[in-house]
């Protein structure tokens, strides 16, 4: 299992990151971005201590990537935002998508989806087709989640990414101890929302390849 958005208590989650990554380890993880909710007041801050986890690295078969969800910026600040995270030396990119169950502001899906270094379009609601072709042309993968509530739209996403050949993700954004899931069950949340086992397996492969290709960590 590769978990490329999860968050810790440095922004809305319920663990220190040493907990949650333990936990992750007891649940087969090989590789998991901590990505907590970031805008223009806290973005140094959350990636000044995350990277501090990676201490964890020496002890334990796990490799951990800092990162951020930029999260309900302005559609117009987030390129400045997606840059600034890059320069402090974010590893992984997600972007808090158009979520059906929160008011994400109209055109973040689109704006998001024309950065190349964002790297991954969280709970991308109900996207678009237009949307999801930029998504695939810039290599940025959205997110099937187990996020109850955000995981409402899985079904859409799939469909898009299927039509346009958008790549795609299965991510838990977990917030606490019970939202981590095991790779069974991240074939099952992929395949629930349409897609076959073979497909489902080759979207599990996609976080491995992110890893592999950007950071050459696993």
């Amino acid at each position: 299992m590769i978990d490329l958005h999860t968050h810790s208590l440095f922004s809305d989650g319920e663990l220190i990151p040493s907990e949650l990554i333990r936990r992750a380890v007891l649940y087969g993880y090989k590789a998991i971005a901590i990505t907590d909710h970031a805008d223009f007041t806290n973005v140094e801050h959350i990636l000044k201590n995350v990277n501090k986890a990676k201490y964890l690295e020496e002890v334990m078969d796990i490799k951990i990537l800092a990162g951020v969800e930029i999260t309900h910026v302005p559609p117009t600040k987030i390129e400045k935002m997606v840059r600034l995270s890059k320069e402090l030396g974010a590893e992984i990119i997600v972007v808090h998508g158009e979520t059906s169950v929160e008011p994400v502001a109209p055109g973040t899906n689109n704006v998001s989806v024309e950065l190349p270094d964002v790297d991954i379009l969280a709970h991308p609601g109900f996207i678009t087709i237009e949307e999801a072709e930029k998504a695939a042309d810039n290599n940025i993968h959205l997110e099937i989640t187990s996020r109850n509530g955000h995981n409402r739209t899985n079904g859409h996403v799939v469909r898009v990414s299927l039509e346009t050949g958008a790549k795609c993700v299965v991510d838990t954004d977990t917030h606490s101890p019970g939202n981590l899931i095991t790779r069974d069950t991240a074939l099952k949340v992929a395949m629930g929302a349409g897609l076959t086992l073979e497909q489902a397996e080759n979207v599990l492969n996609n976080s491995q390849k992110i890893v592999n290709e950007k950071y050459q960590y696993v």
